[in-house]
This record gives structure tokens, sequence and C-alpha cells, in this order.
């Protein structure tokens, strides 16, 4: 079970002075996000997987989180476990230009995940811009620069003005999936 804490004299790494586009910081009721749009649990079972998986939002270390678990499964081709979260209200796109990456408070099990992007051009299901991080035990500000997503299935290059989509994914491997998100934005340089 996750028990995200903080790190003797610790705390998140702060954001200020810093401009940033906050997509969600979970000050809507769950499951709708700041930016309007709407949080999904998405696994392996829509294309015949086994995995299983649960959001919430809950306190975890005394801070209001998207607290996701799972068993993440690799029978019948499968083997993911995702919130998703389109990035413009009503599936529009967001354009992202002026800003270095995606930032995220999370917490976790030591375990790694992954961030998904896709743009308009990601028009299969499997295909993405990935890049991954270890939610620590103790909460953390992540940065992901978006030069740091990789092409996955897809031939076009990562097109930070055409944004659709955004999934945080446990992914690739049996394993117990277990994080929480407290914060999700785009992050300026400086």
């Amino acid at each position: 079970m996750l028990r995200c804490g903080r790190s003797r004299g610790e705390e998140a790494a702060s954001t200020e002075g810093v401009p940033s586009l906050v997509i969600d910081d979970l000050r809507a009721p769950f499951p709708l996000a700041t930016n309007g749009a709407r949080w999904q649990l998405v696994t392996d079972r829509v294309m015949g997987g086994v995995s299983q998986g649960g959001v919430a939002c809950e306190t975890v270390a005394g801070r209001r989180a998207i607290h996701v678990r799972g068993l993440v499964s690799l029978e019948n081709d499968g083997g993911f476990v995702q919130i998703a979260l389109d990035l413009a209200p009503g599936g529009g796109l967001l354009d992202a230009a002026g800003f270095d990456g995606i930032e995220l408070d999370v917490c976790g099990n030591g375990e790694r995940y992954g961030v998904h992007l896709r743009t308009d051009a990601a028009t299969r299901p499997w295909q993405a811009y990935r890049q991954g991080f270890v939610a620590a035990a103790e909460w953390r500000t992540v940065r992901l620069p978006f030069a740091g997503f990789e092409p996955h299935r897809i031939a076009a290059p990562l097109d930070v003005r055409r944004l659709r989509r955004i999934g945080i994914v446990a992914i690739g491997r049996a394993f117990a999936a277990d994080f929480a998100l407290g914060r999700l934005a785009l992050y300026r340089p400086g």
C-alpha cells in the first residue's frame, strides 16, 4: 500500500517564480481537472488484457491526490494501467510552444512509470511520445522536458503545438502499480 511521505526537512520542489500552466491542481471535484477535462482510468482490458486498476481522489501524506492502484499483467498481450486526460476540454489541441515540458508532483512505491503524450498525429491507440520517471516514496516534483519524449510506433516528430492527451502509465512488465498525482502542469524555462 502506498504511504507517501516527506523526507525529513524536505518539501516538494517549489516552482515559485517559474511561470507555469496548471493543467490540474485538484481544485476541481474529481474526476474533473482544473482545465475542465475529465480524468479517465484505462487498462489493457480495452484490448483483451487482464490488468486491473482503480483510481480515487484521496488524501495521501496530507495532500489531496489522484491515487492509482493496480496490477499490471502481461497475459493476453496486455500490460498497462493508466490515467489519461485531454489537455484541452472537448478533445481540442493545446499549444505548448514556449513551455519546456511537463511537471508533475508525484509519489509512489518506487516503481518506474511513464508519461505518454499524444498529438493529433497519433491516430492509432498504441502511438504516443513517451518518457519515464520513478515515483519515489516521498512527494517530489518531476520535470520531463519535451526534448526527452521518444516517439513510440509513430514516425512524426513531437509537435508540442498540437498536444491532445496525456497519460500517466504503469506499463510493460508485470507489477503492482501504486502512485499518487498531486499536480500536473507545463513549465517554462527558468
